[in-house]
Parts: structure tokens; C-alpha cells; sequence
């Protein structure tokens, strides 16, 4: 009986020191596993006789229940001493301020914003929007534009071009949006009716230019457009956009490769204050040019000119948000300035629509 009582107080004694419950269930296993100290005494049973039995039985029964209970009372203390220990880890000060949402904190870029509007507007028309890739072929940002060999825009000045493996044809950063209106008139059959916004790249940079901006350019093909169908558009958007009762606009004669006749676009504004005011004053600003689709372009297209006509325009996103947010400054878009964001961005959930406004 002496060796029972000398195992309990060495196992006892190691509950005791155990400060984990790993450490615990080490004690555990020493004891009651298969092999363990209490389990070996409980296998010496068989071989005893019935009176040893009788006596070492209880005993051993009795050491495995106390070492039991023993080990389940330190794994107790154990994990509410380690839920104490987290809970003063992991305080909690509800005196501090709620933090803000992320809708709160977080602002959409004003070039996001007015190109949410500007698809708003045309989709209330009927179109839809149109999209291609960055990097273009010669022949679809120059040569199905109706682009001469030698044309200036082709030039280093003006476009990027990329080195071409040999064999393989030119490619360049499109120098504007114009050449998803091929890949349009390839694919789909008219009427057509289209908006397409996207990045543009060209050799420029100062307080109105970049290297990298963004164009927002429109196409209809059908057998019946017009430049009247095409000044109607135009002046719907612009009343819409600057969100102004009535506009007044001029269209002054131009030269653009792909269309013919080709017109460049002034608004009526009043410049005499901080502001630019549309819809008002005897000012003129240039906004867009615009024109009926060349012949050219609408055999590249896989077109009839003879059959079919449209009209198509172009402007620039970033210079229409300088104009209607009041920005003075065109690289300032690019900065990644968090401060400039605060001050012109817009709320996540304000999203434009036209009979709740555009610009909220």
C-alpha cells in the first residue's frame, strides 16, 4: 500500500506543478494512458490472488478516481486562468470613440464619379458602352482611322510607340478611344449606338495635359443619322452633365481624319467669377469635336457607306471634371494625394443617377 501511496503524491505533485493544459494532459498520459503508471498497477490485478484483490483493488480504483478528478480540477483552473489572461490581453477601452465605416472614410476618384455619370446619362439615351484594349495595332489607331502615311499624329511627339519583334506588326499606347469604333463596326451588325470611355496616352504633360488621360468618345451608325441627331445628343448631354435647365452651344468648322464634315464644340459660360458657369454669360469654352463618320472608316468597318451613316464625338473626361468640380489642375489626379481625395472625392454610396442627381 505504501508504493500507492508514494505514486499518488509524486502524480499529485505534478498536477500541481503543471501550468498549462498541455503540461496537464502530459500528466494525464503518464498516468492513465495505456501505458501509464495508474494503468500498469490496474493490469497487476489479474495475477493476484482473490484476498490481495480484495484489498488492492479499492485501492487502485480509488488512486485512478482522485488522480482523475485531481487532473480535471487543474484543467479547470488552468483554462479560466488562460481566459484571464486573454481577456487582460485583449482589453478593451469602450470609452474610445467608434471608429468610422469604410463608406464613411473611403471616397470614390472624381474621374470614377464622372464616368459613373457620363454612362448614366447615355444610357437613359440607348446606348451602350463599348470597350477595347490599351495597346493597339498601327492599323486600328492610325490606318482604319483614316490616318495617311506620314500624318503627324503618327509622329514620336505625339504617340508611344512599342519596340515590334520582327515580322510582327507596330504597336502603340492608343493615342484615343477611336479604335474600339472600328472593332464595333467589325463585330456588330447596325443600328449601332455606343459611348466609350477609357485611358489614352499621348507625349504631354503640363497643368491640362498628361501622358496618360482619359477620353470619353460616342458612336451611332444607322441608315438615317444626322448632324441634327447628333447636335440633339450633345446638347442633352451637356445639360444633363453640367447639370444646367438649358445650354447654348457653337459648332465651329474642323479637321479630323475620321469624320467629315468635322466640328469642334463650344459652350456658352460665364468665366467672370471663381467658378466656370454653364448655361449663362456671353463666354465660349471648346469642350469636344465631333463629326459625321468618313466613308473610310465605315468601309474599315466592314461598312456600306452607301448604305449606312453615323455620327461620332469625342472629349475629354478628365478636362469635363476639371470644368464642373472647379480643379485646377490636371496632374493632381494622378498624385495619389489622400488629402486632394478628401477634398474632391465622392461618398461610396452616392451613386450618380439622373433623377436623383448626378453629382448628389
Amino acid at each position: 500500500m505504501s508504493d500507492i501511496v508514494e505514486l499518488e503524491e509524486t502524480i499529485l505533485a505534478r498536477i500541481a506543478e503543471a501550468d498549462d493544459e498541455q503540461a496537464i494532459e502530459a500528466v494525464r498520459v503518464a498516468a492513465l494512458g495505456k501505458k501509464g503508471s495508474i494503468s500498469e498497477k490496474l493490469k497487476t490485478l489479474g495475477a493476484m490472488s482473490a484476498e490481495e484483490r480484495q484489498t488492492m483493488g479499492p485501492a487502485i480504483n480509488g488512486l485512478k478516481t482522485r488522480v482523475t478528478d485531481a487532473i480535471a480540477e487543474r484543467k479547470q483552473h488552468l483554462k479560466a486562468a488562460a481566459i484571464e489572461a486573454r481577456l487582460s490581453r485583449e482589453l478593451l477601452d469602450v470609452t474610445l470613440p467608434v471608429r468610422p465605416s469604410p463608406t464613411e472614410i473611403g471616397r470614390i476618384h472624381p474621374i470614377t464619379q464622372v464616368i459613373d455619370e457620363i454612362t448614366a446619362i447615355f444610357a437613359d439615351m440607348g446606348f451602350s458602352i463599348a470597350e477595347g484594349p490599351d495597346i493597339e495595332t498601327d492599323y486600328y489607331n492610325f490606318t482604319a482611322l483614316n490616318f495617311p502615311e506620314g500624318h503627324p499624329a503618327r509622329e514620336m511627339h505625339d504617340t508611344f510607340f512599342l519596340n515590334a519583334a520582327e515580322g510582327e506588326e507596330a504597336k502603340v499606347l492608343r493615342t484615343h478611344t477611336s479604335p474600339v469604333q472600328i472593332r464595333t463596326m467589325e463585330t456588330q451588325k447596325p443600328p449601332i449606338r455606343i459611348v466609350i470611355p477609357g485611358k489614352t496616352y499621348r507625349q504631354d504633360s503640363d497643368a491640362t495635359h498628361s501622358p496618360m488621360f482619359h477620353q470619353v468618345e460616342g458612336l451611332v451608325i444607322d441608315k438615317t443619322a444626322n448632324i441634327a441627331n447628333m447636335k440633339w445628343v450633345l446638347e442633352e448631354f451637356c445639360k444633363a452633365f453640367f447639370e444646367v435647365p438649358q445650354v447654348k452651344m457653337r459648332f465651329r468648322p474642323s479637321f479630323f481624319p475620321f469624320t467629315e464634315p468635322s466640328m469642334e464644340v463650344d459652350i456658352q459660360c460665364d468665366r467672370s467669377g471663381s467658378e466656370v458657369k454653364f448655361g449663362e454669360g456671353t463666354d465660349w469654352m471648346e469642350i469636344l469635336g465631333c463629326g459625321m463618320v468618313h466613308p473610310n472608316v465605315l468601309r474599315a468597318g466592314g461598312l456600306d457607306p452607301d448604305e449606312y451613316q453615323g455620327f461620332a464625338w469625342g472629349m475629354g473626361i478628365d478636362r469635363i471634371a476639371m470644368l464642373k468640380y472647379g480643379m485646377p489642375d490636371l496632374r493632381a489626379f494622378f498624385d495619389a494625394d489622400v488629402r486632394w481625395l478628401n477634398h474632391y472625392g465622392f461618398r461610396p454610396l452616392d451613386m450618380p443617377t439622373l433623377f436623383g442627381g448626378l453629382s448628389g
